[in-house]
């Protein structure tokens, strides 16, 4: 899901605190390296960045968690981070990014690794409050519940005269509800500039953002605040704003799929990616979850209990119910893939069949191809991996196995509970099974000898 805004007038840089320990999250993962959507928190906001337009992107880091500078460095290059140590506050954080954009000109927004609702649309009214005049602006939002949150004091027409932390605040500033996001921008010389002159005699002993705003009112500079929606800005700093976070993002993905035309029955049941695509037209029955790399067209039926990650799904196609598209799965117009059946890295033909049981790993099935329950593509030696494939209009009889490397020609047919291991050419039939023998009235003798014995015991 994208939230690009147009091109901006003036040139763009981001920095995006990524530096807290995140410990209230309890895991050995990283706070922001958790995913939301199947995007690491992280990635949310450098989406945010980079949809904002803007052209340099540096990442504040700790050193306590080297794994979160690797994954922005993958994403972003060299240079994309720069380290706080020791940790001393937000407004040091920032500063921390200084150096890095020295040679920058332009406006210059402060965001946060952990805020993944935080998108480039959310944030965008700030550029448009400093092409207004402004020095310095701050996102803004009315909180319910204000409590730990730092206050925004306002003048007319959202002139922001200061924020003040909730530690620092009076009996009357906290009952204020117009709260601060953290999110501030402003131009790189006014911001870096202010925040030279930010002190750390506070109650936390920390270097405070929030600070500038006084600071530029202080220099005849204005500083006024724009407001967005409280749940666009929530943060996440345990796993129940994590789950929190996930539910907002989910529901809004959900409606909005919805309104281009997309049928959920039971929308609550159905979990979606990041980057899920689906067109108007295509039902989703309930307890159907979408992992990264998704998109299915138009007519589709995602049937209920299905999981595809990786997958894409032709027009009209037919998917589970309980089926299981991994990575590399095509799966063709009008094609089927049935209950308890598994496609990795397979390109399924229009019109081809694989209703139920069934594995299908590396390789294709031609179009309006009949693979038969409990078929099995043994792709694997234990070392590497091989492909199958199927021709146009086979026929692959229940209970088959396809060694491979091997192909079934088109038109071929294999009997059922084959164990194939060589290439069947087109139109033929495949058969690898004993003879069957027939021993008459064997299992009647069978029985009786059974109950007489069971007889004598008694």
């Amino acid at each position: 899901m994208t939230d690009l805004v147009s091109k901006p007038a003036r040139p763009r840089a981001a920095v995006i605190l990524a530096a807290g320990q995140g410990t209230r999250m309890k895991s050995p993962t990283p706070k922001v390296l958790h995913k939301l959507a199947g995007r690491t928190l992280t990635d949310h906001a450098i989406d945010a960045a980079q949809n904002l337009g803007c052209e340099r992107i540096v990442v504040v880091v700790g050193a306590h968690s080297p794994q979160v500078g690797e994954s922005v460095r993958k994403r972003l290059g060299a240079g994309s981070t720069v380290i706080q140590d020791p940790p001393m506050g937000t407004g040091h954080a920032v500063l921390a990014a200084k150096e890095a954009l020295a040679d920058f000109e332009g406006d210059v927004v402060v965001t946060y690794a952990d805020c993944p609702l935080t998108t480039a649309g959310v944030i965008a009214p700030l550029f448009q409050v400093l092409t207004e005049g402004a020095d310095v602006a701050v996102l803004g939002f009315e909180a319910a519940d204000p409590t730990g949150y730092g206050r925004l004091v306002l003048g007319p027409d959202n002139l922001l005269l200061s924020i003040v932390e909730e530690k620092e605040a009076d009996a009357a500033t906290k009952q204020v509800k117009a709260c601060n996001s953290g999110v501030m921008a402003a131009d790189r010389a006014t911001l870096f500039g202010i925040l030279a002159d930010v002190r750390n005699d506070n109650a936390k002993g920390e270097y405070y953002l929030t600070d500038v705003v006084g600071l530029a009112n202080g220099r005849g500079l204005t500083a006024r605040a724009a407001f967005a929606p409280e749940t666009s800005v929530q943060g996440v700093n345990a796993q129940a704003e994590l789950a929190a976070a996930e539910a907002v993002w989910q529901t809004a993905r959900r409606k909005a799929l919805m309104a281009e035309g997309v049928t959920m029955p039971a929308p609550d049941t159905v979990h979606l990616s990041w980057d899920t695509q689906i067109a108007g037209g295509v039902t989703i029955e309930p307890f159907v979850v979408f992992g990264p790399g998704v998109s299915v067209a138009s007519g589709a039926v995602i049937k209920a209990f299905s999981h595809l990650e990786g997958a894409v799904v032709g027009e009209g196609a037919l998917i589970g119910p309980y089926a299981r598209l991994r990575p590399g799965a095509e799966i063709g117009a009008e094609a089927h893939i049935g209950n308890f059946v598994e496609v990795k890295k397979v390109k399924v033909g229009a019109g081809a069949k694989a209703n139920h049981l069934s594995y299908l790993g590396d390789g294709s099935v031609g179009e309006k191809a009949n693979i038969g329950a409990g078929t099995i593509f043994c792709n694997y030696d234990g070392f590497d991996k091989f492909e199958t494939h199927v021709g146009k209009g086979a026929f692959i009889g229940s209970n088959s196995a396809l060694v491979a490397p091997v192909r079934v020609g088109d038109g071929a047919m294999t009997g059922s509970g084959s164990v194939i291991t060589k290439d069947v050419e087109d139109g033929a039939l495949a058969l690898e099974r004993a003879e069957q023998t027939v021993k008459a009235g064997w299992a009647a003798k069978f029985r009786a000898l059974k109950q007489a014995k069971k007889d004598n015991k008694a």
